[in-house]
């Protein structure tokens, strides 16, 4: 009777309360408060322990109803779990009520979770995992369960190793063994950098469960638009700091090993149009997987209308991933056109082939080229859908530097090539169909286009000069022709001498003036990155890019 009355069914009670409200919330308060009660505890256990141990395991669950609960949502509970004395407890208590010779349903079902929480234990406190490999030693049922234990307990260091032997763990089943709430968390969890996993782990985890890699993306286009970057740089380092590039060209490499048969389904229920690819043996390794952050991109980009920021990030993923693909291309099995599968691959070679790998003479050749398919394209009459001219656009998107460089050229160019990159920005801004509309994006552009070229070789100018040249006769200009004026107008500035000597005035008064703030902002900021990755320096444009950018961040 001594054991029976060592534990006092109030503390049992306070005890069971304490381990509920715990579960019940994630607090900072709630986790001091777990660490503050750990040596109490410690001695509580210690308490069902020595009464434990001399009782089977009918007798203590007839005297302590509710243990299975309590110990249950104990081994729940990281900070618990971390302390080794308590753990260590806990496992005698659990060791305890295991059943030799179970008579029941309830004593099985007991029985094998024992089981599962003492292995899990044992292997974390044991070997640490050092070249853990449970492939073929555990059921997939047994793993499925581990991998749900295993989800709040996902940041305690001691885990890790455990987290990335399930990630690589393929079972012989065509559905996902894992459960779909731990890849989730575990997703969750290193996207907020609050564990480190192995790449080989990450390409797991997006290769077998495509919504993290979904996650994944979004994830990065929030970051990029929420984030106060001051330079197209640091967007270059946020984009492979993400992984998601690298983890990208590996599922292209990896072959159909480790691409289980629920990833290949989900990826037909969202992208039917590739389910032919999924029905040969090297479904996985083909640039398809691509086409879910491109798929990404595209819905951002019809949701925010088109604005500049979302087309810029756009561009610089693309260049990010352009360039990792180049960086060592045997190890990949695709070309790069193979990413981009629009009809027109002439197209698509000319607009892989970057403005940096071309001499800046041939610019003005190139973009004539590249225009030349595009009017082609669209004035094919077997495009009858705006679906259709949308992929053309969206293709010219992805590779925006030659919108920039039209812009540039267009202003040194002679006259006979002003028609040509009018057309490509009128394009770049506003992709209508209607032939009509686009005529009038044109014959505005081609207005202000003119007024500026008589400006252009004016060393004397004013800001009312500039305005009026940029003016318009009624009020209804359309906001893709605004910003392509406002291009037309940051160029100017740049490139002539008149246009230099009212820059910063112009920013103040005019720019500083408007909500056009940030359109104007990456516009510079795509220009000094273009600048920066031709190593200029000392020219004039240069410096007052810099000038500018440094202006619009003092007053943001």
């Amino acid at each position: 009777m001594a054991q029976d009355t060592a534990v006092p069914k109030l503390s049992f009670q306070y005890w069971l309360n304490k381990a509920v409200e715990w579960g019940q919330t994630t607090t900072l308060e709630s986790q001091q408060d777990v660490c503050l009660h750990l040596p109490k505890l410690q001695e509580f256990l210690q308490q069902i322990y020595e009464s434990l141990k001399h009782m089977n395991s009918t007798t203590a669950i007839q005297r302590f109803p509710l243990i299975g609960q309590l110990l249950g949502r104990l081994c729940w509970n990281p900070f618990v779990v971390g302390y080794d004395e308590s753990q260590k407890t806990l496992m005698w208590c659990l060791c305890c009520l295991y059943s030799k010779e179970p008579q029941n349903p309830v004593d099985l079902k007991a029985n094998s979770w024992i089981l599962i929480v003492l292995s899990l234990v044992t292997e974390l406190k044991g070997n640490q995992f050092n070249g853990l490999n449970i492939q073929g030693r555990v059921s997939d049922d047994h793993v499925n369960v581990v991998s749900l234990f295993c989800v709040p307990l996902i940041t305690l260091p001691d885990v890790t190793p455990l987290l990335e032997a399930l990630l690589t763990y393929h079972g012989g089943r065509s559905q996902e063994v894992l459960s779909s709430e731990f890849l989730e968390a575990v997703n969750e969890t290193f996207l907020k950098k609050k564990i480190v996993l192995s790449e080989s782990a990450i390409l797991s985890l997006w290769l077998r469960h495509l919504p993290s890699l979904e996650k994944a993306t979004l994830h990065l286009f929030e970051r990029l638009i929420s984030s106060q970057t001051s330079s197209l740089e640091e967007v270059e380092c946020i984009i492979k700091d993400s992984l998601l590039i690298m983890q990208i060209l590996k599922l292209m490499g990896r072959g159909s090993r480790g691409y289980d048969a629920s990833s290949a389904k989900l990826f037909m229920m969202l992208f039917p149009m590739y389910e032919r690819w999924f029905a040969k043996p090297k479904a996985a390794c083909h640039p398809a997987i691509f086409r879910i952050v491109d798929e990404i991109f595209k819905n951002a980009l019809l949701e925010t209308g088109g604005t500049p920021e979302v087309m810029t990030i756009i561009q610089m993923f693309t260049r990010c991933f352009v360039q990792a693909h180049q960086k060592d291309n045997k190890q990949h099995k695709f070309p790069l056109k193979a990413y981009f599968p629009h009809q027109h691959q002439h197209l698509v070679i000319a607009l892989l082939k970057h403005p940096f790998d071309l001499s800046a003479t041939l610019w003005s050749q190139h973009l004539k080229y590249i225009t030349d398919m595009l009017k082609a394209i669209i004035e094919d009459k077997s495009i009858r859908t705006y679906a259709d001219l949308f992929e053309s656009w969206f293709l010219f998107v992805h590779f925006g530097e030659w919108a920039d460089i039209a812009v540039e050229q267009l202003l040194k160019s002679e006259d006979e090539s002003s028609d040509t990159f009018l057309w490509l920005l009128a394009f770049y801004y506003n992709p209508h169909n209607d032939k009509e509309k686009r005529t009038q994006i044109l014959v505005e552009a081609r207005a202000v286009y003119d007024r500026l070229m008589m400006l252009f070789s004016c060393t004397t100018l004013s800001v009312t000069d500039l305005q009026a040249a940029a003016s318009t006769k009624t009020d209804k200009r359309q906001p893709c022709t605004k910003h392509l004026v406002r291009h037309l107008l940051i160029s100017f500035l740049l490139f002539s001498s008149g246009g230099h000597k009212i820059a910063q005035e112009f920013i103040s008064h005019v720019i500083l003036a408007s909500s056009t703030t940030n359109e104007v902002f990456g516009l510079l900021t795509r220009t000094a990155y273009r600048f920066n990755q031709l190593g200029l320096k000392d020219q004039r444009a240069v410096k007052l890019v810099n000038e500018l950018l440094q202006e619009l961040r003092f007053t943001d």
